[in-house]
């Protein structure tokens, strides 16, 4: 029973994996095929979709459009995460269990009502149909994984360190930027990288916020197997595979080296 046990572990997770890749290995292909349907089998080979993604302008704005949005999404919520994180992690603080559960929200509420939500109120204060409202209404969904891997990073720090930073005489903010922000840095990129994933493939927020001339590489995907299906959204999803691959690496990397650093 043991040796079927310890055979019977690879072989399922291996099904596992082959269950979760089966929708990638069927689309992925279908990148590189020559005609102008989405079919099987292919009559040939050709990287023209991913020439159309890099010529037609609709494409080449989305592209533009999702770094951009991304890059900001990327720096608003990094700062907001990192300083929530930071706050909470002071037990002193009343209410910490609740606070931590009101800024994780984003992470279960349904995206239609945020998206709902925002597109009233931006419409109200004027953000709507812009960039600044779209890279706000990613930041929402994006700080909450900033906050988990930031404060899983601040707590794997001896705080005895920044006492006895405290005790030489250094000052608040001075502990914070030569003792508590390099420990903590691996978690902070991580979170960074978690938030940058998630604006690139936010759907339903850009939808309810974003105007014609904010209009993502996720939101045009979408807009395209409603209007026309066409072998680019396979080589639109081909490059978002290998994009969530480098950012899985690189997260994978920064945190295999928090603990050195820490």
């Amino acid at each position: 029973m043991p040796r079927t046990i310890t055979i019977a572990k690879p072989v399922f997770g291996a099904l596992m994996v082959a269950f979760l890749l089966a929708p990638l290995v069927a689309i992925l292909p279908l990148a590189f095929t020559s005609s102008v349907f989405l079919t099987y089998p292919m009559p040939g080979y050709s990287t023209r979709w991913f020439e159309e993604l890099m010529t037609v302008d609709v494409w080449r704005m989305s592209i533009v459009n999702s770094l951009i949005i991304g890059a900001g999404t990327t720096l608003l919520a990094g700062a907001l995460g990192t300083s929530a994180a930071l706050g909470l992690r002071k037990s002193v603080l009343l209410f910490t269990g609740f606070f931590r559960t009101v800024f994780l929200l984003p992470m279960v509420v349904p995206a239609v009502v945020l998206g709902v939500g925002m597109q009233l109120m931006f419409v109200r204060i004027g953000l709507d149909n812009s960039y600044i409202g779209v890279i706000c209404a990613h930041a929402v969904v994006a700080v909450p994984f900033v906050i988990v891997t930031v404060s899983a990073s601040l707590a794997g720090i001896d705080q005895r360190i920044e006492q006895a930073a405290a005790s030489l005489g250094a000052a608040p903010f001075t502990v914070f930027r030569r003792v508590t922000f390099p420990l903590a840095l691996p978690g902070i990129l991580s979170g960074a990288v978690f938030a940058f994933a998630t604006s690139l493939d936010e759907v339903v927020l850009t939808l309810f916020v974003a105007g014609p001339n904010q209009r993502t590489l996720a939101r045009q995907m979408f807009s395209t197997i409603r209007e026309n299906v066409s072998p680019a959204i396979a080589a639109a999803a081909f490059l978002f595979i290998v994009g969530t691959l480098v950012i899985l690496a690189l997260s994978m990397t920064l945190k295999s080296r928090a603990p050195l650093t820490a």
